[in-house]
């Protein structure tokens, strides 16, 4: 008997995350990114290059200190935020990427290929140049199903598990990935911590993510299981080709092929067993994406409630 008080104490505390991470995905969708400048990942961004300044080395361990500092300051800020709901809703980035994808398919819709190649850098890190229509398709349906868990998925997850610190400190995360994670000559080593953090961080919410497309369009989960459960694996990051695949058996499409990255190209392995992507997909691709959001929220809102009337 005198621990019900307690428990009582932490169960609504649970009910609130839930409810903060819910409302936070509602707010991105009816008032996109904040209207302020510089933008908070912005100044994360110049906290963290300054950061890098001083503790760079070619070794692991100083990059494991890199992002050790990285994700007390997106966590700590979260603290210092309060606020599941406003921390949520700064660590999501769902309506961004609906609008990034859509003006890189407008460009495309009137035949500005070059247009559409100086707008995809704003989705992806490959080399724009050089691709035709198909190729800048495929890039923006693969990103928006990476993003789909980067930039929704997990930072909901991540709110709902540990309220404001989860939300921003996932984000610092992902957000130190983009930085120094990618392969290069400078990075190899020093990134190796931050990559392989992000990687730990999106590991279930990428599977909640393939989950949430199934029941999106549950006419495609006979395709979708199988391509997650055979095909995802080939590709290079363990969380991106689960949402690569799950997007492609579900909008009937062939992902993956050649990318480059100024002087290095990538070849990666076909996800999906349909036809290559094309300018109507990047559309479909948004609307799976959206679907996945609301699906979201909606888990999240009845888990709430069945947290608040459970039994006491």
């Amino acid at each position: 008997m005198t621990h019900a008080p307690v428990h009582g104490d932490a169960t609504r505390r649970s009910a609130g995350r839930v409810r903060g991470a819910a409302a936070g995905v509602v707010v991105d969708r009816f008032l996109g990114e904040p209207g302020v400048d510089p933008h908070p990942l912005v100044i994360f961004g110049r906290c963290m290059s300054t950061v890098e300044r001083h503790l760079y080395r070619d070794r692991r361990r100083a990059g494991a200190v890199h992002a050790l500092v990285g994700l007390l300051l997106g966590a700590g800020t979260g603290r210092l935020v309060g606020s599941t709901t406003a921390a949520t809703y700064l660590a999501v980035g769902g309506r961004s990427l609906a609008e990034a994808a859509a003006a890189v398919e407008k460009a495309l819709a009137l035949d500005d290929l070059d247009g559409a190649r100086r707008l995809l850098p704003t989705l992806v890190g490959r080399d724009p140049q050089g691709l035709d229509q198909a190729g800048v398709a495929r890039a923006v349906v693969e990103s928006v199903a990476e993003n789909t868990v980067d930039a929704v998925v997990a930072p909901v997850f991540w709110a709902a598990v540990a309220g404001a610190p989860g939300a921003l400190g996932y984000r610092a995360l992902n957000t130190l990935d983009a930085m120094v994670g990618h392969h290069s000559d400078r990075y190899e080593r020093y990134g190796w911590a931050s990559a392989r953090l992000d990687d730990v961080a999106g590991w279930l919410p990428a599977r909640l993510t393939a989950a949430l497309v199934v029941v999106a369009r549950p006419g495609a989960a006979r395709s979708v299981l199988p391509a997650v459960r055979h095909q995802a694996s080939r590709h290079p990051s363990p969380n991106s080709g689960v949402a690569e695949a799950a997007f492609a058996a579900a909008l009937g499409l062939r992902l993956g092929g050649l990318n480059r990255y100024g002087d290095r190209v990538e070849h990666r392995p076909s996800l999906g067993r349909g036809r290559p992507a094309e300018l109507a997909d990047i559309a479909a691709a948004v609307r799976l994406s959206s679907d996945v959001g609301t699906l979201l929220v909606a888990l999240l809102s009845c888990g709430a409630l069945v947290t608040r009337t459970g039994p006491r």
